[in-house]
């Protein structure tokens, strides 16, 4: 297991910044989940939530951080102590994408920009399983990393004041779907008739950071029924399980 030079900064009164070089890996995600987990199950006790994302940890106390030094100190002893993130039970989501000029706005744009035919970029986009780093932005957002690198774009220089739930986009080296209706900066590529996200279940996303993502291709009439099915509550999201 790779010891990283970690930083620790205060973030807040009461919360500490942790991070690890600014490399977006599987390496790095797993040291994080493995920091994370320790903490969670045998932290700190004054520390009430933590939270990850690509490269950091955010670690929220209870109470103001009297005594900065002591609780850093305390966090590089759990660090010491993480057991490494492996051989877990985890989960291939298969998710069903309707690519139609009607969803991807921006797909005639970037195959321009990459010469490469729209089929080619539907195809690539497909072909790729994805890793699920951290779930924000939105409420069942998956930041979803692995994208082709034929497939790399910049966010749009003028974002979006609203696109449909269910938009799937790209944004630099990551791809993703947004779970409502929201402003957005990324490109949009197509449309997922699934609900992301659903407060009532538990857990009220399907997907959690580590499990993987792989995109298939339907056709208008599929995404209208699966949009139905989903309503109805009779839909089944296919997955694979994996040990990692």
């Amino acid at each position: 297991m790779i010891n990283y030079n970690l930083t620790y900064h205060r973030f807040s009164e009461r919360a500490i910044l942790v991070q690890w070089p600014p490399e977006i890996s599987e390496a790095v995600l797993k040291d994080v989940l493995s920091f994370k987990n320790r903490l969670l199950d045998h932290g700190v006790k004054q520390i009430i939530e933590v939270n990850h994302a690509y490269q950091s940890l955010l670690v929220i106390y209870h109470n103001t951080i009297d005594n900065l030094n002591s609780a850093v100190s305390a966090l590089k002893e759990q660090y010491e102590q993480r057991v490494e993130v492996n051989k877990e039970r985890q989960q291939l989501w298969k998710i069903p994408v309707c690519y139609h000029a009607d969803f991807g706005l921006d797909l005639a744009e970037i195959s321009e920009g990459k010469q490469l035919p729209i089929p080619e970029l539907i195809q690539r986009h497909c072909q790729a399983i994805y890793t699920v780093y951290f779930i924000g932005f939105l409420p069942g957002f998956l930041y979803l990393g692995g994208l082709d690198e034929a497939l790399h774009m910049p966010r749009k220089k003028r974002p979006r004041a609203a696109i449909k739930k269910g938009a799937v986009a790209i944004g630099g080296s990551q791809t993703g779907i947004y779970p409502n209706a929201s402003p957005a900066g990324w490109q949009l590529i197509g449309n997922c008739p699934l609900q992301l996200f659903d407060a009532t279940q538990n857990p009220p996303c399907f997907a959690k950071a580590g499990d993987k993502v792989q995109c298939y291709e339907i056709d208008l009439k599929t995404h209208q029924a699966i949009s139905k099915a989903v309503e109805q509550g009779t839909y089944h999201l296919k997955s694979e399980v994996f040990y990692d």
